[in-house]
């Protein structure tokens, strides 16, 4: 789609906003930061528990962009600067609301993605799926809230055949929001694990805030969701179809011979190769798989899949050893994904598997049992070194009968690490964002 038609006028109808002053013409994108404005961006200036970002609407006018969309606090000083300006009580929500009615003038299938782990990769493998059959626009980064997931709507223009999105969820409602924004055409749910669990409570409630995206699908649109996933039961609608994915569901892996797979895909066998090993990724790639069909798109029969940042990167260091970076989130679901990768590369590689863990964050009551399971996870799948990173991490130990060095934090890790490796090792790095192990992954990978 032209921007052009993005006039003040539209975009204030959109978010049932105010024009109060009109320079002409139309944006050619928006921005929420006011240091990465661009020249012609219309400028949304949140409100914000440090700043508000109205404050700055003039400064960024006069500095390029074409307007500023602000409270009705910041409008008449926006005003005196040569630009558009339009009044809204609320940017946030008008920010979603134009990117809804932006979605109403194009002709693009919509994929809601959302799930406690996996999320991101299988937004990743069905963007590579996708992207063979027609134009694809698919969520950067973490562009998956209530200001960054309209802000990737609105990069999709006429040309748009598929649009991919991610849906994080923080607390109840807010995938219900994300949802009416986006109106999926297909709503995917990939994992219920527990994550989140100090704001929601139980299994059972993070389960209800995920299915927030299938209750607010169409009753012609798609549900796909995982086999033998007993919380999901009380969610599903019968006025919709659903397509399960995993053992003995509509989607299945039938064989695996290195990276060529045999899927049973919706009564058809297909046969396809990929770029990646992991177990955790071949069940991201049936939920990604099942995603394409329901929109009409089966997969090639080569799929090469570059994943973001962060997650299951494969880092070659010196003295032989492997570095899988994976340091851009975790909790137990997801924890065990990775030591079920890290031994499996592991054994491939020879040698020993060290696992540099971070605490895992947000998991409630229950955090420390949590975080001793995992430490027993890691024995029984062979690690040799585990290496703790923070309060919570040490309980790791409990669970963990081998060698095991603990850390009060990333940066103290940053510095000893190199020196506990051997060649040969195959070296996990994962943690909670707050504990920042990035660190510790730069450190190792600028030392390589």
């Amino acid at each position: 789609m032209s921007s052009a038609v993005w006039t003040a006028q539209w975009l204030a109808d959109a978010c049932s906003g105010s024009v109060i002053a009109d320079s002409g013409g139309a944006p050619t994108g928006f921005a929420i930061d006011s240091r990465q404005v661009q020249h012609g961006d219309l400028f949304i200036g949140i409100p914000g528990a440090r700043s508000d970002g109205g404050a700055f609407a003039a400064q960024v006018i006069e500095g390029g962009a074409w307007g500023a969309l602000v409270t009705p606090g910041h409008s008449s000083a926006a005003a005196k600067a040569d630009g558009t300006v339009i009044e809204h009580p609320d940017p946030v929500a008008a920010l979603g609301m134009i990117a809804s009615a932006h979605l109403q003038e194009l002709d693009c299938k919509v994929v809601g993605i959302t799930g406690s782990s996996g999320k991101t990769s299988t937004k990743d493998i069905l963007l590579a799926v996708l992207s063979t059959a027609g134009n694809t626009v698919a969520t950067r980064g973490n562009r998956n809230t209530e200001i960054g997931m309209p802000l990737e709507i609105l990069r999709a223009t006429r040309e748009t055949r598929f649009l991919v999105l991610e849906m994080a969820m923080r607390g109840r409602g807010q995938i219900a929001d994300l949802a009416a924004i986006a109106a999926p055409d297909v709503g995917v749910v990939v994992t219920i694990g527990p994550a989140h669990l100090d704001l929601l409570g139980s299994m059972e409630e993070i389960a209800a805030a995920k299915c927030e995206l299938l209750a607010g699908l169409a009753p012609d649109s798609v549900a796909v969701v995982p086999t033998a996933e007993p919380l999901l039961e009380p969610h599903l609608r019968t006025d919709i179809k659903t397509v399960f994915f995993g053992q003995s569901g509509d989607v299945d892996l039938t064989a695996v011979n290195g990276r060529d797979l045999t899927i049973s895909l919706n009564g058809s066998e297909i046969e396809i190769s990929v770029n990646f090993d992991q177990a955790h990724n071949r069940s991201n790639l049936l939920a990604a798989l099942a995603a394409a069909d329901a929109i009409g798109v089966r997969p090639p029969r080569n799929l090469s899949v570059h994943f973001s940042a962060l997650r299951g990167e494969r880092i070659e260091l010196p003295r032989n050893i492997m570095l899988i970076n994976d340091c851009y989130n975790s909790n137990p679901q997801s924890l065990g994904a990775g030591l079920a990768d890290l031994a499996s590369e592991s054994k491939r590689r020879g040698g020993r598997a060290v696992a540099v863990l971070g605490d895992m964050l947000e998991l409630g009551p229950n955090e420390v049992e949590f975080h001793r399971e995992a430490g027993a996870e890691a024995e029984s799948l062979g690690v040799g070194l585990l290496v703790a990173v923070g309060p919570l991490s040490a309980h790791m130990a409990a669970g963990f009968k081998g060698a095991t060095v603990t850390f009060p934090h990333a940066e103290a890790t940053a510095d000893a690490l190199g020196d506990l490796l051997q060649p040969g090792d195959t070296v996990l790095v994962k943690g909670s964002r707050g504990i920042g192990l990035d660190v510790v992954a730069q450190r190792l990978g600028k030392e390589g």
